[in-house]
């Protein structure tokens, strides 16, 4: 196994500053341990491409490819359904010269000639497809760019806003998105199985959270945190998470048995960097902890009963001055007065309002919705939390967005979302969230409403009409939902959630304003909507029959009989068992099991009936499961 050490001499980024022929030329001529070029493109489900493309080649065309001249390949090796067909599958890579570059090191690959690494310059690029762009990065490129030109519409159609900021409309120099997520993961000894009681009950005691770290995990951690320095990102901390049990020393004073939750946050940057720097995160830590003998799960929710990972991520948008100060548009003028600005309030009634068109770019998978369930800090119902009053800022785990506040710094104010995982397509999901936050924009600007009235219909008591909020909803909610309420009265006041990736994109295609939001200015398009639900739901057809359901075989059959002596009890327990396994998994003369259903379901392209076949798989495996407990704990 390769001892991994962190090198600081080792170059890890080019900036954009530095992408001119003569400076890229000139630092790779620097660096001969840099072998290869690779372009990453990220298609519809958020896959990046990797090649490796010899440095010389590079060198002999880099004016080309600070150009835009693409590198073709073959449609069938990306996500774009019904874009890059079988009859029309030529796909081209075209390099991003605006955002950072970085080196990709094989640390298992020693260049003889320097005794450092072999690395890999990665270019983030965009693909395109008959000349037209159609990837996630270039979907976010212009959500980015079409909410900053818009904002700065709005700002000189309405120069009255430019007051509560305390600037005038020819000071302002432009608008900024803003970025940060918070990456959690599992981390684990490969090949030693943990119990999944012993997770459950370590949770329950918060035995790990924020505890220190020990052994090969701290040193492991430690070191991407070193890393990510290094590659630009202004990493702030890394902690365990709730997740967790402690590890065994072994005879050679080594821990083994590692199963640990961590997380990762970084510093803020702009959209697209910020997506860039969650992707190219994922790639070290993943590196790191291999090199140190562990896996790494990025998963929603890797082990069924205990908490999932997340990806918290964090919005706003900052107007930058032509004297160089910077103005956080979510703060209102007096923040001991109210919560948000004008800007703030229609962002954030744009996302609530909308959700529905962001949640399908959030949980796409069987996977992300097996996270959001009651009783692991994961949100299920689409309800924010602004704080108990103007003075107390929101810190409740229990919503879907919280608005986080500093009341010493105007800086601070963002929007929290709490349902990504770290499989979320960030860029597109980034991308609908501007989309929607720049629909609530529109109305509070143009509604004349000031902040304390904008607040006063956000907090608008359930079957109270609003303007631009439903009537029949709650969009606020301080309490800890999952304690104060039952899960009809959370569906009755936030609106019931989708529990499929069916429910999520039924929901989506048929609702009449997606095109009128997300397709607002260009940024997603009938067809790039099309091909990203058609990706999905293939995706997730596959996955029931390929993966769920094997696995839930693999589970009944070991539900075995355990008992011997004759016990009306255990036989009764028994018989149930035996009568669910059968509904699940046999087909019979007189019934077709419900795993045999959902293939058949699957081979009609019946998509509302998979769905709700699937909901009853869940329910009675859940039921099977806590029934087969039942039954062998009572053994002796």
């Amino acid at each position: 196994m390769t001892v991994f050490q962190v090198n600081p001499d080792l170059l890890c980024l080019i900036p954009p500053e530095k992408h001119s022929v003569e400076d890229i030329t000139k630092i790779l001529e620097a660096h001969p341990e840099i072998k290869f070029v690779s372009l990453a493109g990220i298609d519809l489900a958020g896959n990046d491409t990797d090649e490796r493309i010899p440095i010389k080649d590079f060198h002999d065309n880099i004016q080309n490819y600070l150009d835009g001249e693409a590198i073709q390949t073959d449609g069938s090796s990306v996500v774009l359904p019904g874009i890059a067909t079988l009859n029309d599958g030529k796909v081209d890579l075209v390099p991003d010269s605006n955002v950072v570059w970085y080196i990709d090191y094989n640390y298992e690959h020693i260049d003889n000639a320097t005794g450092l690494p072999t690395g890999t310059l990665r270019i983030p690029s965009f693909l395109y497809h008959n000349g037209e762009p159609v990837c996630s990065r270039s979907v976010l490129k212009r959500s980015a760019d079409y909410f900053e030109s818009k904002l700065m519409s709005i700002f000189n159609e309405h120069p009255e806003l430019c007051e509560e900021y305390g600037f005038t409309l020819d000071e302002l120099s432009q608008i900024n998105l803003i970025v940060a997520t918070e990456l959690e993961f599992w981390v684990n000894s490969p090949d030693e199985k943990i119990s999944s009681q012993k997770l459950t009950i370590s949770q329950e005691l918060k035995e790990q959270y924020w505890k220190r770290t020990k052994g090969v995990v701290r040193t492991a951690l430690e070191q991407v945190i070193l890393v990510l320095d290094l590659y630009g990102f202004n990493p702030e901390m890394g902690h365990k998470e709730v997740g967790g049990v402690k590890p065994h020393i072994s005879n050679s004073g080594d821990f083994h048995g590692i199963m640990e939750q961590l997380e990762v946050d970084w510093k803020y940057s702009d959209a697209l960097q910020g997506a860039d720097y969650e992707l190219i995160a994922r790639i070290l830590i993943k590196e790191i902890f291999r090199l140190h003998g562990l896996e790494v799960s990025f998963n929603a929710k890797p082990i069924k009963g205990v908490a999932g990972s997340g990806e918290h991520t964090h919005v706003n948008a900052v107007a930058h001055l032509k004297n160089g100060k910077k103005v956080n548009l979510f703060s209102p003028k007096n923040m001991n007065e109210d919560y948000l600005s004008v800007i703030g309030w229609g962002s954030l009634m744009g996302i609530m309002k909308n959700y529905n068109l962001i949640n399908p770019f959030v949980s796409a998978t069987i996977d992300a919705f097996n996270r959001l369930q009651p009783g692991f800090e994961a949100p299920t119902h689409a309800i924010a939390s602004i704080g108990k009053d103007v003075m107390t800022p929101s810190r409740n785990r229990t919503v879907l967005l919280g608005l986080i506040r500093n009341l010493s710094s105007k800086h601070a104010t963002r929007f929290e979302l709490r349902s990504p995982n770290p499989h979320t397509n960030t860029y597109l999901c980034l991308s609908a969230i501007y989309q929607c936050m720049l629909d609530g924009i529109a109305y509070a600007v143009n509604s004349g409403k000031n902040s304390k009235e904008l607040e006063a219909e956000f907090t608008k008591p359930f079957g109270t009409k609003g303007d631009y909020l439903e009537t029949n909803r709650l969009y606020r909610c301080e309490e800890d939902i999952f304690e104060s309420m039952t899960e009809d009265q959370r569906n009755f006041k936030f609106g019931t959630p989708p529990t499929t990736v069916y429910d999520s994109l039924k929901n989506f295609i048929s609702n009449a304003s997606v095109s009128e939001i997300l397709c607002a200015g260009d940024v997603f398009s009938d067809k790039l909507l099309r091909s990203y639900s058609c990706a999905m739901l293939d995706m997730w057809q596959m996955e029931l029959v390929e993966r769920i359901i094997p696995s839930n075989i693999s589970v009944i059959r070991n539900y075995t009989k355990l008992h011997d002596i004759d016990n009306s009890y255990d036989s009764s327990l028994w018989q149930e068992i035996q009568r669910i396994k059968i509904a699940l998994a046999k087909n019979t003369d007189e019934n077709y099991s419900v795993f045999g259903s959902i293939k058949s379901a699957i081979e009609n392209k019946n998509l509302n009936e998979i769905s709700k076949l699937q909901i009853r798989m869940n329910l009675l495996m859940n039921e099977l499961a806590s029934l087969y407990k039942e039954y062998s704990d009572n053994q002796i």
